[in-house]
């Protein structure tokens, strides 16, 4: 089957085309290898949410549910067996594209329990035992960029586990999760683990910087805040690229990193998150064509994935040397009254609410599940 020609084209400008989603349907009928072979997927994403979707959707699950009710299995080993096995199937779909690329791609990543985003030593805890539990070495664990995770983040690179760092809204987050990688790359080798075999991607959100601002301008209402509305995203991302590039490509901390790849260490990629677009009145490919840059990932709900291989126009590196005109949009924010430290906070605290509120659903969604299964099972 031959590869859409648009996303084919974000592949040779240096774009890893992900899915932003996962369910045991999109597995075991066929779909994931059908986009991978179509559509140019070379990696996949999960979070909560969608585990929680593709739970309340279907009968996919309902014979492993049976199961595991007459197990005596209790919710939260439920959940942890259900979702491990979808990714690690997943893992095999992608198998041949991970060997493929040396290990860059073919990955599959699953989020520690959202409700341990403010707790280092418990979330290392879990993405280690998730790591064993899956036991795929294309697999990615989430950690969210939280202060606390910061130090979870470090603490697990250092183990020899590839990491998909996740709710980044700062460049200066940002900045400080790349420190938090060089540092575990810096302690798996004191360890003693082979750091090619250790990758990361940095999960940059930018849609909803954008819905969170745009609500801001509105409020204020003058012609010049509205005059910014849905230009907050890109540039904000456009900003971390140039960061990226600070530490990865010869800026103030490229010794440090060529130090690290002198023994095998890989950069950690910048990676475009929330890329479906909330606003109808902005281009739907917008967090996909305005975003292509090397070294990146973009990873697309499938509704925006359709939208680009239909008419995305990709246009070559559009992020390298934008910095500057970047920067110029955060300090006009600025001037019309817009405070970018309390955005990213409210946006951070929010993404780590949706999550657990998730998580919690998809808690009594199970519980329930097994209660109806261990009772049909008994009559």
């Amino acid at each position: 089957m031959a590869q859409n020609e648009n996303i084919a084209a974000l592949a040779a400008a240096g774009v890893s085309v992900w899915l932003d989603d996962l369910s045991r349907d999109r597995i075991n009928s066929g779909n994931l290898a059908e986009l991978i072979a179509t559509r140019g997927v070379v990696g996949v994403t999960t979070n909560p949410t969608i585990f929680q979707s593709a739970l309340s959707k279907g009968h996919a699950y309902d014979e492993q549910v049976k199961a595991l009710a007459a197990q005596g299995a209790d919710t939260e080993s439920a959940i942890r067996t259900i979702t491990t096995d979808d990714v690690r199937a997943a893992c095999d779909v992608l198998a041949e594209v991970f060997t493929a690329t040396g290990g860059v791609d073919g990955r599959v990543s699953i989020e520690v329990d959202p409700r341990l985003a403010f707790d280092a030593e418990k979330t290392t805890a879990q993405a280690v035992e998730l790591w064993k539990i899956v036991d795929r070495p294309n697999l990615f664990i989430k950690i969210p960029a939280t202060e606390e995770g910061l130090p979870a983040i470090t603490a697990t690179l250092a183990q020899g586990i590839s990491v998909n760092v996740t709710l980044i809204f700062s460049v200066a987050r940002y900045r400080a999760v790349m420190g938090a990688y060089l540092d575990g790359l810096r302690k798996a080798k004191v360890a003693g683990h082979d750091l090619a075999t250790i990758h990361s991607v940095a999960s940059f959100f930018v849609s909803r910087v954008d819905t969170e601002i745009d609500k801001r301008l509105e409020a204020i209402g003058t012609p010049e805040a509205l005059e910014l509305r849905g230009k907050a995203g890109v540039a904000n991302a456009r900003l971390a690229y140039a960061e990226y590039q600070d530490v990865f490509d010869g800026g103030a901390h490229i010794s440090t990193y060529q130090h690290l790849a002198a023994v095998g260490g890989n950069r950690q990629r910048p990676l475009w998150a929330s890329t479906g677009v909330k606003n109808p009145d902005y281009p739907d490919t917008l967090y996909v064509t305005e975003l292509v840059a090397p070294n990146t990932v973009n990873t697309l709900p499938e509704k925006t994935l359709e939208a680009v291989a239909d008419h995305g126009e990709v246009r070559g590196d559009v992020v390298s040397g934008t910095a500057e005109a970047a920067q110029a949009i955060f300090d006009k924010l600025a001037a019309v009254g817009i405070d970018l430290d309390d955005v990213f906070a409210v946006l951070e605290r929010e993404g780590v609410d949706k999550f657990e509120k998730s998580w919690e659903e998809l808690l009594t969604a199970t519980t329930e599940e097994l209660q109806a299964a261990s009772t049909s099972g008994g009559n």
